[in-house]
Parts: structure tokens; C-alpha cells; sequence
């Protein structure tokens, strides 16, 4: 008996079909349907033999091929292919979150996030809670990566050999992957020379020691290394920046040489010492040039009588000062550190200021007010009268006004002055500036004691402020994503610099005050010209939240640091990266400072420790590896990073001791902070708990402190090192 119409299977159906129409001479519908035919199970249901048909399932196919290809590769290659495994792992997330594919995409986030894990932690903590379409309205990282493209540099032998493989496996995945570059990254082909970024020699010297970083211009949305413009058809010329010095005023130049003549007449120098004329003619006087900033862009009150007084000491110290001239066959220099050590803080404290003459310091508190110290225990006096019940003078003074917790503090230029005559203007700080949670800045006079203006604009909490290396301009950054220049004269922010993609936390000046620098959670820093307001340099490479920067005196080079353990330093007239500098271990990089020389730097942090670095650039690659050093377990808790304590408050006292240097000690120290070895690995069971720290051959010296978090190191015009921080209980 005939099978009935309702017991005929799909493949019975097609059989049938197929025969009815060879009888009928149908010959090409037959053979078309013979092919689809082949592509369908028994219940007529399609077979998925392409990944990019398989639902949810073609990303992890399309990345496992993509992973295995790339681990297959030849180092030569590996390197800079691998860096395309990031923006295809998130741009494949995000599709499956958009693609309503719930349980595959936590599956395919859980499966290889470990591989991102020491380079994206942060971005993966806020990605790991989508999952709906509806999700990556509210993410900030999402939003940034489905807006714009992810840029990666390829060599163009690297490039052609990763196409010529994804489309000779279309159908097991290559075809996803092809897809994922064309629509979400922009990919940038080089061709090899031996004077590049991507020649075969920089390329092995990366493999050894930038391996888990990223390139230049790699990134959201990529750009020209040191280009702050970011659209992808950008002209490769950069402009020109004028990084000398400001000009000095033509009649302050003429008042502090006659001064000078005058102290060289009294006191002449020694046999074989440039006279103070010598030395302001030879290394401090400043005068108009192509290379410099017109006085005219940057308007600065009239000279006073102080100002001729501190260039006058500015030459002095300049002088004066140890010099140091760099490494000598291997050996650093002999730098001391000063450690002022504050205790029964409870934690309290969120950030210190030292002021330039070396006399005062200054902490903000979580509990929102501000507590000034004199260094050498004097007292502090005021201008005004003394309040009732208040002793006249002390060593220190509490400044109360902010509403929530004091993030950053800042002293105005200022210069010690030892011999200073009883009628000479005062060379001390004047005023102190304050940011905090409250969103506002406060200006403090340090002669009254007392708040003189508060300074609103921004519509987040405020993370910093820093002083212009003239007074009279500072520069704030806040949450809400900006950098805005402010004057003392002026209520209301002159300059609001907008770019970043999220917090700015760290400010900083050029030495010329022409420029201000902005490092931000990000991972990026951005230079600003303050006549135009316009970005002019974008530095990209780290892979930790930006929590230091220092532009070098010579005003060429900038350093950047993080709170992953590293500091870059970037030539800011070809906007390249020059090199990395690793040491220190966990709880990130809080302070950085350089020589009067430009080059040595001196870095402090969350770790214990201050670090003194060789900031010269060697002609040659180096030869040495680094050196692995096991970082240090933390003392009974880890120091939190400043903006993020908490603790009531308590009375502080601050203690001084004097480090001097030794050879490297990292290899040598026993336990405690900064130490290697046995006691990171000798944890009952031989368990190692915490991972290698790598030190690299640029550290010259390392001061380990007991248990104190280093919130604070300053080079001073004589090159001495003054550090501070808080004992952890």
C-alpha cells in the first residue's frame, strides 16, 4: 500500500519531486534542488554547515579558529596578530548580548576572559553584566566600542597571511571573523623598514619586553601615534609644538641681573664656579625664540618684587645644586630620600602636598578638612588675630570648609630662602588650592589660615588640581570627564578641555604653561594647548587607570604612570612612546618627579617603596632581560590608593628619617615591603600567591619603607628627594 500524504517525510517529498521532473526534463530545477536538498535534515529543517549560520555557536568557533591560528604562528608574527584577539573577543560579546543569545554569551564571556584578565581587568569587571540588548545602553564600554572602531597595526606580511587563512576557512569560522574586521575594527597595514616601529628588529625587542602592551596607536578609536585626532583618515603630520621655555619679561631679566652683579660684587664665586651672572646667562635666561611660547599667548600679571627675588634664588639653586649627571658605566646616582612618616592617620588621609621651599606639607582627609604641617616643627603663624581659646601659634593648622572628602592639594610656587634679609619679600607659599567630592575648589591663604575663594564648575567631584609653574593659572580634573583651566583672578574656568571617554584623574602642567596634561581612567593622556584649547598630542599604550604625571624641566618628555605597576615615557615633539619602566608591585603608582636635569626620576606608590630611575633613552636596544622579582605579600593589609580610604579621624604626627642609597636591593631584602622571594612563595603548602613583578634594567635604586604607604615624592631644586606617606596600622 502507497504511504498516504500525511506519512510522507520531507526527504520522501523531495525524492519524488526530483523524479518527476527529471521524467519531465527539468534539469537545471532538479540539480537546484538537489543542492538545497543537501543542506536539510529529514525534517526539511536547514543543516548549519557554515559557523556564521550556527546562531550563537559561529563565535566560538570563529574565535577558537582565530585563537589556534594565531598560537600557531611564528613569533615574528604572534606578537602583533595576538593583539587582534582582544577587539574580536568584545565585539563578539557584544553581538551575542545584541543577538538576544543569553546563555551563549555568558558562556563565551566566562571561556576566555582569563586570557585578558592582567591587561583588561577593568574594562572586563564592567562588561561582565551584559547579557540583554538592553545592557548596553547603560554600559560605558560597550557604548565606546559599538560607536567606533577598534584600531590595530598590522606589518603587511602579517596582515596578508591572516586573510589568505580566514578565506581559505570561510566555512569553519573565517567568514565571521572577516566580517568582525571589516565592520568593527580598522585595520593598519605597514610595510617593514629598518628604521620603524615594525621592522624585524623592533619587533623581536617588543616579543621580550612589551609583550602584554599595546601599541601606540592601538585602540578606541585609534589614531597617529602622538596624534590627538582620532578620525581614521587622519594625516599622518602632527603639529608643531613650542616646548621652550616662557620668555622672561624684558624688565624683570634687567632687575635680576643687576641683583646678581650685586651678589657676585659681595660674594665672589669660588675657583672653578661660573659666577651667578655666568650661570643665569649659560642655563636660566629665557629669551624669545622660535621654539618658545609668545608672552602674549599666556597672559601673567606684572612682575613684583618677590618674583625678582625668587629668580634671583632660582639661579642660586641652580648653581648650587648636586648634580647628577646620569648613569656612569653602569653605576646611578647617589640619590637621598627625606621620608616624612605620618602616623595614627587611620587611614584617613587621601593625598599630601609639599611645598617647593621644602617647609611645609600638606594632607586632605576623607573627613573633608585639610591639615597643614611645618616641616621642621616651627610654628605657624597668622595674619589674623588668634581665636578665642586657640593657642597664638603652632606647628600645625586645620583647614575646614570642603563638604566631602579632600582629594588633592596643591601649594603655590614658592622657593626657600635661607639668608633672606629682614625687608626682603617673603618667598613662601601664599596660598594652597583644594579639590573634593563636593564638586568645588577651594583657594586657602597660607599667611590668614583661612579660605579666600571657592571655585565652582564642575558637575562631579573633582579628582585634582594642580598649580602653573607661574602661579596665577591652575588646572582641575574631574568625573564628569574634563579638564578645565581656572585663573585666581577669574570665578569661573577660562578653558574646559573635553575628550576624554571617562574620569579624568591626574593633571599637570608644562613647564613653559603653555600646554596642561590630563591622564584619565581611560588609559589615555591627552596634551592641551591652553592659547587654543585644542587637544594636540594623544598618548595611548597602558594598560592601568592614569594616577601620575610629570613633564620633564627641559620640557621634552613626559612620564605617565599607572596603577597596573608601569611608567611611560613619551617624546612629546614626535608624540612616541620611548620606553617602559616596571617595578613596582601592587597598589599602583601615586607620585612621579624628575631631576633639574631631566634625567633621573624618582616614582612612589602603594607598594612601599620609592623608586629612582634612569629616564635616558639608549641609542642601542638593551640587551639585558628583566629581571623577574616576586612581589611582596602586603603587610597585614594592602595599602589603598589615595581617593580611596576611609577611617575616622585621629591626631597625626609626622616623623623624618633620611634613606641613602644603596646598590639595587630588590634581590637582597628580607620580608616586608619591596622584598622578593621566600616570602611570597613560602606560604604554607608552597603555594605562590602573588604573581611576579618584573623589574626592569632602568631602575637605579629602590627605598623600601616598613609599612608605609609613599603617597608623595618630590625632587627639589637641589636634587634632593623629599617623599611622604601614611603608616598603615
Amino acid at each position: 500500500m502507497a504511504p498516504g500524504p500525511g506519512n510522507l517525510s520531507q526527504q520522501n517529498l523531495n525524492s519524488i519531486v526530483i523524479e518527476y521532473l527529471s521524467k519531465k526534463g527539468y534539469s537545471r530545477t532538479e540539480a537546484m534542488l538537489r543542492m538545497e536538498s543537501a543542506s536539510t535534515d529529514s525534517s526539511g529543517r536547514p543543516l548549519h554547515r557554515r559557523a556564521e549560520d550556527a546562531g550563537g555557536d559561529k563565535y566560538f568557533r570563529a574565535y577558537k579558529l582565530l585563537q589556534e591560528w594565531i598560537d600557531q604562528s611564528l613569533d615574528l608574527y604572534k606578537l602583533e596578530t595576538s593583539r587582534l584577539l582582544w577587539p574580536i573577543f568584545v565585539y563578539s560579546f557584544l553581538n551575542l548580548a545584541a543577538e538576544f543569545y543569553v546563555n551563549d554569551c555568558e558562556r563565551f564571556f566566562t571561556t576566555y576572559r582569563d586570557l585578558f584578565e592582567s591587561e583588561h581587568e577593568d574594562e572586563l569587571r564592567r562588561l561582565s553584566a551584559i547579557r540583554l540588548p538592553e545592557h548596553l545602553q547603560d554600559n560605558v564600554v560597550a557604548q565606546n566600542f559599538r560607536k567606533s572602531r577598534y584600531r590595530v597595526t598590522l606589518s603587511s606580511v602579517a596582515y596578508f597571511n591572516l586573510i589568505h587563512f580566514l578565506e581559505s576557512k570561510e566555512k569553519e569560522g573565517g567568514a565571521v571573523v572577516i566580517h568582525l574586521l571589516q565592520t568593527c575594527c580598522n585595520l593598519v597595514t605597514v610595510v617593514r623598514n629598518t628604521a620603524d616601529p615594525h621592522s624585524l628588529v623592533a619587533m623581536f625587542q617588543k616579543a621580550r619586553l612589551e609583550r602584554d602592551m599595546p601599541a601606540e596607536d592601538e585602540g578606541l578609536p585609534g589614531h597617529n601615534p602622538g596624534s590627538a585626532n582620532t578620525n581614521e583618515n587622519a594625516p599622518d603630520a602632527l603639529p608643531k609644538l613650542k616646548l621652550g621655555l616662557l620668555p622672561m619679561e624684558a624688565e624683570l631679566m634687567t632687575d635680576v641681573r643687576s641683583e646678581l652683579e650685586d651678589e657676585d660684587a659681595a660674594k665672589p664665586a669660588r675657583p672653578g664656579q661660573n659666577s651667578l651672572v655666568e650661570e643665569f646667562e649659560k642655563y636660566i635666561k629665557q629669551e624669545a625664540n622660535d621654539d618658545a611660547p609668545a608672552r602674549a599667548d599666556l597672559p601673567l600679571p606684572p612682575s613684583m618684587a618677590r618674583d625678582v627675588v625668587m629668580e634671583v634664588l632660582k639661579v642660586k639653586e641652580n648653581r648650587d645644586r648636586f648634580v647628577i649627571e646620569g648613569r656612569s658605566g653602569g653605576v646611578g646616582p647617589g640619590v637621598s630620600v627625606v621620608m616624612f612618616t605620618f602616623h595614627n592617620t587611620n587611614d584617613s588621609i587621601n593625598c599630601l602636598a609639599l611645598s617647593d621651599n621644602n617647609q611645609l606639607v600638606a594632607a586632605g582627609t576623607s573627613q573633608s578638612y585639610i591639615r597643614v604641617w611645618s616641616l621642621d616643627g616651627s610654628a605657624l603663624p597668622s595674619v589674623m588675630p588668634p581665636v578665642a581659646g586657640e593657642p597664638a601659634t603652632t606647628s600645625s593648622r586645620r583647614l575646614i570648609g570642603h563638604s566631602g572628602p579632600v582629594y588633592a592639594v596643591s601649594f603655590s610656587p614658592s622657593i626657600a630662602n635661607y639668608h633672606a634679609a629682614k625687608d626682603d619679600p617673603s618667598t613662601a607659599p601664599r596660598y594652597l588650592l583644594s579639590c573634593s567630592a563636593d564638586k568645588s575648589v577651594r583657594m586657602w591663604s597660607v599667611e590668614a589660615w583661612a579660605c579666600l575663594v571657592v571655585y565652582k564648575g564642575h558637575d562631579n567631584p573633582v579628582w585634582d588640581v594642580a598649580w602653573g609653574p607661574h602661579g596665577h593659572y591652575f588646572v582641575t580634573g574631574g568625573r564628569d570627564r574634563t579638564a578645565r583651566l581656572w585663573s585666581t583672578d577669574h570665578i569661573s574656568y577660562l578653558r574646559m578641555f573635553v575628550g576624554h571617554d571617562d574620569d579624568v584623574d591626574v593633571v599637570a602642567f608644562h613647564p613653559n604653561a603653555s600646554y596642561v596634561f590630563s591622564g584619565s581612567c581611560d588609559k589615555t593622556v591627552r596634551m592641551w594647548s591652553i592659547p587654543t584649547g585644542n587637544a594636540v598630542r594623544l598618548f595611548t599604550g597602558h594598560t592601568g587607570n592614569l594616577t601620575a604625571l610629570a613633564c620633564s624641566p627641559d620640557g621634552k618628555t613626559l612620564a605617565s604612570a599607572d596603577d597596573a605597576g608601569s611608567i611611560l615615557l613619551w617624546d612629546l615633539a614626535s608624540g612616541r612612546r620611548l620606553k617602559r619602566m616596571r617595578g613596582h608591585g601592587r597598589g599602583g603608582i601615586w607620585s612621579v618627579s624628575w631631576s633639574v636635569e631631566s634625567t633621573v626620576l624618582v616614582s612612589a606608590g602603594g607598594d612601599g617603596t620609592v623608586r629612582v630611575w634612569d629616564a635616558a633613552v639608549p641609542n642601542e636596544a638593551p640587551t639585558a632581560p628583566p629581571l623577574p622579582q616576586a612581589q611582596p605579600p602586603p603587610p597585614g593589609q594592602p595599602p589603598q590608593p589615595p581617593g580611596d580610604v576611609s577611617g575616622s579621624g585621629a591626631t597625626t604626627t609626622a616623623a623624618a628619617h633620611v634613606h641613602h642609597p644603596t646598590a639595587k636591593i630588590d634581590a637582597a631584602l628580607g620580608p616586608g615591603p619591596g622584598l622578593t622571594g621566600a616570602a611570597a612563595a613560602g606560604a604554607p603548602g608552597g603555594k605562590k600567591k602573588n604573581k611576579d613583578v618584573i623589574v626592569t634594567p632602568d631602575q637605579i635604586s629602590a627605598f623600601p619603607t616598613k609599612r608605609t604607604a609613599v603617597y608623595k615624592a618630590q625632587f627639589t631644586r637641589m636634587n634632593l628627594v623629599v617623599a611622604g606617606g601614611a603608616y598603615l596600622c
